[in-house]
């Protein structure tokens, strides 16, 4: 039967070279044993978890993610240090883990002082005999219906819009059914992610279920995805700052020492120059407000200022639909943090009606601005909808700055789960001081600066994000996750379902990645 064993004597755990084991479906009690010298033995499942010599990067994910959503977040996530200890984050079970003169790659997955209490079967699904651990310092249960609503509303809620009509431009008329559609399988792997939290309570975060369906590897190769997503949008970012503020002021322009640099690139470099002292602060500004704002002032300069709605392109285009693709699937890429928030929340089971009005809120808005968009400026719309608004018009400067504004303020928020996890492979005595955070974030910031100046293509670079990033966050992982944690318990119905959305995903993914990657070479 399907599930996790805890060797040990007569106890159900013991404190010393402890496993947790995700065994498959086969049949067979797993009787697999460890040696005294804490070796695993030739029957050690694949997916054995070794709790005392493991990797647990990152320690800091479920505490960086729960500031997208406002819950509990730190004081100040700047880390400060001293000589001997410094908060490293949340052990991935939820226990605090302090650190000494070693990286955490070195550090326990789950702390022994947590494993003190086993959870009897009969709390867990039938299809499983799961024994899990009690959290030391557990999540508190503090979110409200409303307040998980509106985590969820701004987590989905963000930049991804504003290239929408451009991605009607792209796949044609017909090509925002592809929302609807997106929305439907992101709701469905959605409760794939909260089933697989379900099966053990020490799961929290997104990078847990991938230890537990496919041991550390699946660990780390979640996480990094998840970051490397995050870090996407932080490229974006920028792009958005100087492509935004070069709409007000086209013409700048510097020319010294024989380099000339336009106005994109300045305002580039402006904008990282402002962000650059937000990311050693704490910043929670929600993007909800804003992005309704930009959606009103999109609809007030088409009919008030009457820019017009002209009636243009096609019906469908099969040969850049890809791109489209690419584009709306951004749109949904929420799934890093639903865990975050199906676990802060003090009635659970009221989660699918948190991920269902989200992402229905989340289709409404980026359907509304995909065809409103499309409709004023037709053929002509650019990466981003605002560069289209004529910057005479009153609402379209709010728009603007109301883009640049919330740009800058999200930029630190979503830098800081990816620094925060590189803080953690550093050994302590590096990090005694602010300096060697202000070193390793100014890196970061710096990087994202090269390559949005190296590559400025808002629209192909949130395709490639899209088609690669979230495609695996939201619909490959969640179906693979949950075909390994709970695939022995399901039917051939939900078997074969779960398997053909992750080999949709996959298709998608592969076509939609050439696509972007053959479109950003051919702009160079």
């Amino acid at each position: 039967m399907k599930g996790y064993d805890v060797e040990g004597d007569d106890d159900a755990f013991q404190t010393n070279d402890e496993r947790v084991c995700v065994n498959v479906d086969n049949g067979e009690d797993d009787e697999s044993t460890e040696s005294e010298t804490g070796s695993p033995s030739p029957n050690s499942s694949p997916n054995c978890l070794q709790l005392n010599h493991s990797p647990s990067w990152p320690q800091s994910y479920r505490e960086s993610m729960d500031m997208f959503k406002g819950l509990s977040p730190l004081s100040n996530s700047f880390p400060k240090g001293n000589n001997t200890t410094r908060l490293t984050g949340t052990n991935p079970f939820g226990g605090y883990q302090s650190s000494d003169d070693e990286t955490s790659l070195g550090k326990p997955f789950i702390s022994e002082r947590t494993l003190d209490e086993e959870v009897p079967a009969t709390t867990l699904p039938e299809s499983q005999q799961i024994i899990s651990v009690n959290r030391s310092m557990p999540s508190p249960k503090q979110c409200s219906f409303t307040q998980a609503l509106v985590n969820g509303i701004n987590v989905l809620t963000g930049i991804g819009l504003l290239t929408t009509p451009y991605a009607v431009k792209e796949g044609g008329w017909l090509s925002p059914t592809l929302l609807l559609i997106f929305g439907v399988i992101a709701c469905y792997t959605g409760i794939l992610l909260k089933r697989c939290l379900e099966s053990s309570p020490g799961l929290q975060t997104y990078p847990d279920i991938g230890q537990a369906a496919f041991g550390i590897t699946g660990r780390l190769v979640i996480a990094v995805t998840l970051y490397a997503e995050l870090y996407a949008a932080c490229v974006e970012y920028v792009i958005i700052m100087s492509e935004n503020l070069s709409t007000i002021f086209p013409n700048t322009s510097i020319q010294f020492g024989g380099i000339y640099l336009n106005a994109h690139q300045i305002f580039a470099i402006i904008g990282i120059l402002i962000v650059l002292p937000t990311v050693w602060l704490r910043d929670l500004i929600g993007g909800v407000g804003a992005s309704i704002l930009v959606v009103i002032c999109l609809l007030w300069v088409g009919t008030v200022d009457q820019v017009g709605f002209p009636r243009a392109g096609t019906t469908l285009n099969l040969a850049n639909i890809p791109i489209s693709i690419g584009i709306y699937s951004f749109c949904y890429s929420g799934h890093s943090v639903f865990p975050n928030i199906y676990t802060s929340m003090k009635e659970p089971s009221r989660f699918p009606l948190v991920l269902i009005a989200s992402i229905t809120f989340c289709w409404f808005m980026s359907t509304g601005a995909a065809i409103s968009g499309f409709l004023i400026f037709g053929d002509s719309v650019e990466s981003q909808f605002t560069l289209n608004m004529p910057t005479k018009f009153a609402a379209s400067k709010i728009a603007v700055w109301t883009v640049v504004i919330i740009t800058i303020s999200k930029y630190a928020l979503t830098l800081t789960p990816i620094a925060l996890s590189l803080e953690e492979l550093v050994p302590t005595t590096w990090l005694t001081s602010y300096g060697g955070s202000i070193l390793i974030r100014a890196a970061l910031v710096i990087s994202t600066l090269v390559v949005a100046l190296k590559v400025p293509f808002f629209a192909f670079l949130m395709a490639l994000a899209g088609s690669l990033l979230t495609m695996l966050i939201t619909i490959i992982f969640p179906c693979a996750c949950y075909l390994s944690i709970r695939g022995g318990g399901l039917t051939n119905l939900q078997r074969a379902v779960c398997i053909c959305t992750a080999v949709l995903g996959l298709l998608i993914a592969c076509d939609g990645t050439y696509s972007a990657v053959i479109r950003i070479a051919g702009q160079n």
